[in-house]
Parts: C-alpha cells; sequence; structure tokens
C-alpha cells in the first residue's frame, strides 16, 4: 500500500494548518468541532453495532503496509507538542504509517503519554501551585532528577495539567500550542489509532514504548501487565498486527513475551552513549557491564533475536559520524540485524541542523533546517525497515524519492 506522489506532494503544506483540539477538562485530549471526539466517533453511524473497546477487526493486521514505514517520533514532534492528540492526527495526516507514544505509570496505576516520568518539561505542572509540594528529586536510572513525576498524581490529577513543548529553544513555533491539549492515556491513544484508521482508510500503526521499567518496579508499579490487557482489548495482541513494543530494557521484553502473553511485535532500543550507566538499565543496575553498543554487534543481536523481532538503534550505529562531524560510512549493523531476521527501524530523523551530520547541514544556526530529505535518503538507502521522524512528511518524500517516485 504505497502512498501517491499526490500524497508526498500535498503532505509539506499539512505542517501549517491547525489541528483542532478540545481545550475542556472534562473531555479526552484532541479534537474539537472540526473534528470529532474518540467519543463522539464511537457513536457515529460508521460504528454502530461495535464495541468502541476494541472490536473493530478491520485494520488490525499490518498486511499490506508499506516498506519502508515512516514512522511518527511522539507524533508530528516537529510541528506540535509531542506526545498529544494533536501530534498525533497532524503525523497521520501527513502520511505517517505508525504513531509512538511513550507510556508512563501514574499513582493509581494509569498508563498515560509522556516522555519521561518527570514531567516537567513537557507540561505545565510548574506553574500549578496546587502541586508546588511535589516536587522532589529522585533517582532515575541513577541519576538524581528533581521536578514531578507521574507516579506522584493521579489520572484525574493530571488530567487538570496542559501539554507544552518540550524543545522551546528550537521549536519556538511550537510553543503557539503550549496549554492547548491534555496528558492522553495509552488506551485513548489506541482509540485514536482505531479512529484514524477508519478516517484515511489505511490502517495506522502503533509502536509504544514502555519507559523506564524498572524505576517504576521499585515504585511498585507494574507496566507490563497493563499494556498486554489494553492491547489484547483493542484486537493488537496477535501476530501480524500493526503493533511493536519497545524498550530501552531487556527484562521487561522478556517478561511481555515468556510471562504476560504478550504475542505482537517487540523491539529493543539503543543509543551510541558510552558510560557506566548506558547500558540497559535493568542489567546495569544488577552488575552487568555490557554497554549499547555491545548489544548492536553480531553476538549481541543473536541473543535480542531470542526474545525480540527488531532493534530500534540510534541513527548514527546505522552510518556513524567521523571525528570531523561528517557522516561516515554504513555499518553492517542492517546486514548483520536481517540475517538474524530482525527488522531495523533507526531513531530521530529530525529536520533542524543540529541533529544531523555536517554534511546535511544548511548555514550556522542550530535550529534552522537542514538538508533532511537527503539525510533520510542516505539512510533509507542501507535498507532501513523504517524509521523515526519528528517530521513524518520529510520522510514520506524521502520515501517517495528512494521509490523513484519523485
Amino acid at each position: 500500500m504505497k502512498r501517491t506522489t499526490t500524497l508526498a506532494a500535498v503532505v509539506l503544506a499539512a505542517a501549517l494548518l491547525p489541528v483542532s483540539a478540545s481545550m475542556s477538562s472534562a473531555s479526552p485530549a484532541g479534537s474539537g468541532a472540526a473534528r470529532p471526539s474518540a467519543d463522539d466517533d464511537s457513536r457515529s453511524a460508521d460504528h454502530r453495532g461495535k464495541d468502541h473497546g476494541g472490536k473493530d477487526r478491520r485494520y488490525t493486521d499490518a498486511k499490506g503496509m508499506p516498506s519502508p514505514l515512516v514512522v511518527a517520533h511522539r507524533g508530528a514532534s516537529g510541528y506540535r507538542p509531542e506526545h498529544t492528540i494533536a501530534a498525533y492526527e497532524l503525523a497521520v495526516a501527513m502520511g505517517a504509517d505508525y504513531i509512538e507514544p511513550d507510556l508512563v505509570m501514574t499513582k493509581d496505576g494509569q498508563l498515560v503519554d509522556r516522555h519521561e516520568p518527570e514531567i516537567s518539561g513537557t507540561t505545565d505542572v510548574a506553574a500549578h501551585p496546587e502541586f508546588a509540594s511535589r516536587k522532589t528529586t529522585k533517582k532515575l536510572d541513577g541519576v538524581d532528577v528533581t521536578g514531578w513525576f507521574t507516579e506522584d498524581f493521579t489520572l484525574a490529577e493530571l488530567r487538570t495539567l496542559r501539554a507544552k513543548e518540550r524543545l522551546a529553544t528550537v521549536r519556538q513555533r511550537n510553543t503557539i500550542y503550549d496549554g492547548m491539549y491534555q496528558v492522553p492515556t495509552y488506551e485513548e491513544v489506541l482509540q485514536l489509532r482505531e479512529r484514524l484508521s477508519r478516517q484515511y482508510n489505511r490502517t495506522i500503526g502503533i509502536i509504544p514504548e514502555i519507559k523506564h521499567s524498572t524505576y517504576f518496579h521499585a515504585k511498585g508499579l507494574n507496566p507490563e501487565p497493563v499494556v498486554v490487557q489494553l492491547t489484547e482489548r483493542y484486537g493488537l495482541n496477535k501476530r501480524n498486527a500493526p503493533m511493536w513494543i519497545q524498550s530501552f530494557e531487556i527484562t521487561n521484553l522478556k517478561d511481555l513475551r515468556f510471562r504476560h502473553g504478550y504475542k505482537a511485535n517487540s523491539t529493543f532500543l539503543a543509543w551510541t552513549g558510552t558510560g557506566p550507566l548506558d547500558g540497559p538499565y535493568d542489567l546495569v543496575s544488577r552488575g552487568d557491564k555490557r554497554l549499547y553498543q555491545d548489544w548492536m554487534t553480531p553476538k549481541g543481536l543473536k541473543e535480542i533475536s531470542r526474545f525480540a523481532n527488531g532493534i530500534g538503534p540510534e541513527k548514527f550505529f546505522v552510518i556513524p559520524k567521523k571525528a570531523d562531524g561528517t557522516l561516515g560510512q554504513p555499518t553492517s549493523l542492517v546486514g548483520d540485524a536481517h540475517r538474524l531476521g530482525l527488522k531495523v527501524i533507526p531513531w530521530t530523523f529530525r529536520n533542524e541542523n543540529q541533529f544531523m551530520a555536517k554534511d546535511f547541514q544548511n548555514g550556522t544556526n542550530p535550529a534552522d533546517y537542514g538538508k533532511a530529505v537527503q539525510e533520510q535518503v542516505t539512510y533509507l538507502r542501507t535498507g532501513l525497515d523504517g524509521l523515526f521522524t519528528d517530521n513524518p512528511d520529510t520522510g514520506v518524500v524521502a520515501r517517495d524519492v528512494l521509490w523513484g517516485r519523485l
């Protein structure tokens, strides 16, 4: 199910269009009068006779989805505050195949969609005097972090907060949407996936990441069975579903598969940092000294293939930068992973200069756009199965270039 060149030509303008979202604390984030909410949609003529709790199975098979995939990293987060319904809606309008929520837990055991347990960078919590006393310092994967943490809030309390742009100095234009959107739950994003699939008459995939599993378990919270229960409820806990669960840890990926009955796809994430804590924290905290780079070797990949279906490496594992900041030559990672049956979908492709090798930068302003299409095409030509991008329209155009359509 490949995109047409017409779509590739028009999605570039979509970033300039507003995406409606309710600002009422009484309704879920994401939809105003111009676009029905998930609750309204469940009562629409299109959905009569179907239980919105996951019994509409028309879009629960990944068969026919394009390759390589365009994965909207936290939604269209280059244009809207990340992890909001508006960011996901815009991503799909731009042609994204998958949307990605990051999952953390609340005090009352609810899965919500935030980049990290600490939420001062992604919400207006600091502006709420009623929560001032909850500011604290905690150890997060061995590092002291100060702020407000989701496990100290009930879902009802989080509903009183509003999302804001995390990279405000890089994406100042996104700040005009600060305060407009609520923090969505995982279930609301699952409902949104169904709604957007029907709206665009194509299967939209979802690729949630369970954040800091070891940390939450130490707090007495257990995200994995809740993830599986909701995944099952919405018809996605099966082989060939448009569903991947990701983690930078290993224990929880194994537990999902072997203890909690998870049947869909999973992927192990890795980044190129080095240091005593730059490995899977669940293992590092128990004395395992392997770094992420050790897991991206043929030996490490073989072990990953026993419990996961793919890897999500930082993009510089695939083509590293040289000492002068320019792009080097592709590594053997893609081929090594494919020989073991592992998919490879690296992160994160962003349009701004500061996130690229020097070859693709335009000018000297770190926040200016670089040669983003050229960069993504260069990486796609290594044989990737997809890529994570904050700018889904750029990913769609890059794929069309790869396919020879532009």
